[in-house]
């Protein structure tokens, strides 16, 4: 179970090292041009990573696609867009803001049949835009009566991939295209700013996918409930919060483990928030652990389901209107779930886990770490009753997430 080691901790040492998938060549020049691969797909997922860091600071991004006509367009993300009027306007064209279909139907606006949709948000002729016009459109905030009667008109592809971007930059998934005429790596470089292929951000959703991570450090920490626990962090690959692992009392080396998934909620986790039941699942969990003798809890960098912690706050004002928790996440454009479990299969692969009985009620955890690589051999039950608050919030999880409760 532990690749040769005498045992949990030896091999835990041998973790420390970098976990991603052995990667090997014969010597010569393909070896060479492997090298040469790896540096150039590094420079790309780097250049991503750059131009998330310049979207969420509300700076534009040239978006080009490498296809024959070479065609290019400004992109801004929408909710920080209040200083780019400028830029956008030099580039002549009239900007656009694109929204996933399901955010335009939210707005009752008659989504073309595309993923995206693109609304102009200037004149027909006309460069300026209004900010606040434009964080309607995005979700987040302003008045959409406005909105009404609005052209939309369905996205191209190098438009939808300005909105995957701002998504990955963990913003609201709307963005501020405006097509670049003419030479539009000179005006990247004219303007200052970042130039992006359009393959590479699917690249980089991909390797943020994938599931790998780098083990940076551990530590013991006595926890109310289980004094013989140590936490190891993983570091995602994509630059995305780090993950970790908490490894409590010694479990069985032979034997399924007891495991718990959980995705952080700082409202519910730290603050007792009583809208959902994460923070009774957290120490819950601790607890039935501890009881067991060993196993882990897995805190994966996913909150509110994977859309961010200001994003789920935004969601939880549209539960405020009426909407449930899947309705509130898409009419802001989200999936009603964005969480990935690769991340967890990887991290119990780094400590010498492939079977688990995993603690609880969600069956997309069962299948997400069974598509993985990890035998699950058991669910076991991990529910608590309604607290007056979250009585919808748990009914729409069994009824429209599938939840076992």
């Amino acid at each position: 179970m532990y690749q040769g080691y005498s045992d949990r901790a030896a091999y835990l040492r041998y973790t420390v090292a970098e976990i991603l998938p052995e990667f090997t060549m014969s010597d010569g020049a393909g070896q060479h041009e492997v090298e040469q691969e790896r540096t150039a797909t590094a420079s790309a997922l780097s250049a991503v990573e750059r131009a998330l860091a310049d979207l969420r600071r509300g700076a534009g991004v040239v978006l080009r696609d490498a296809g024959p006509d070479g065609s290019a367009v400004l992109v801004v993300a929408a909710e920080v867009a209040d200083a780019a009027e400028p830029v956008i306007a030099r580039t002549g064209t009239a900007p656009s803001c694109v929204i996933p279909k399901a955010r335009a139907a939210a707005l009752l606006l008659a989504p073309a049949d595309s993923r995206t949709v693109a609304i102009p948000c200037g004149g027909a002729d006309s460069m300026q835009f209004d900010f606040a016009f434009v964080r309607a459109i995005a979700g987040a905030e302003g008045d959409t009566a406005r909105l009404k009667g609005r052209a939309a008109v369905a996205a191209d592809e190098l438009q939808g991939t300005a909105v995957e971007l701002v998504k990955l930059a963990r913003l609201l998934p709307a963005a501020i295209v405006t097509r670049i005429p003419g030479d539009a790596r000179r005006f990247a470089e004219q303007e200052g700013l970042l130039t992006v292929e359009a393959g590479w951000v699917g690249d980089y959703r991909n390797r943020g996918e994938d599931g790998a991570v780098t083990l940076v450090t551990h530590a013991p920490v006595p926890l109310e409930g289980a004094e013989h626990s140590e936490i190891y962090a993983f570091r995602p690959r994509d630059g995305g919060k780090e993950h970790l692992a908490i490894v409590i009392g010694e479990p069985a080396a032979d034997d399924p483990v007891l495991v718990r998934i959980h995705s952080e909620c700082l409202t519910g986790d730290l603050l007792g928030s009583l809208r959902c039941d994460c923070g009774e699942q957290l120490r819950g969990a601790i607890q039935a652990i501890a009881a067991n003798g060993g196993g882990m809890l897995l805190y994966l960098a996913q909150e509110g389901r994977g859309i961010g912690l200001v994003n789920k706050l935004r969601a939880y004002r549209l539960q405020d209107e009426g909407f449930d928790t899947i309705e509130a996440n898409e009419r802001l454009g989200f999936e009603a779930d964005e969480r990935a479990y690769r991340p967890a299969a990887t991290i119990l692969r780094a400590l010498g886990v492939a079977r688990v009985r995993l603690l609880t009620n969600n069956p997309a955890k069962v299948e997400g770490l069974t598509a993985s690589g990890i035998e699950v051999v058991e669910r076991v039950p991990h529910a608590f009753p309604a607290n007056g608050h979250n009585d919808r919030y748990l009914s729409t999880k069994a009824a429209r997430a599938g939840h076992l409760l």
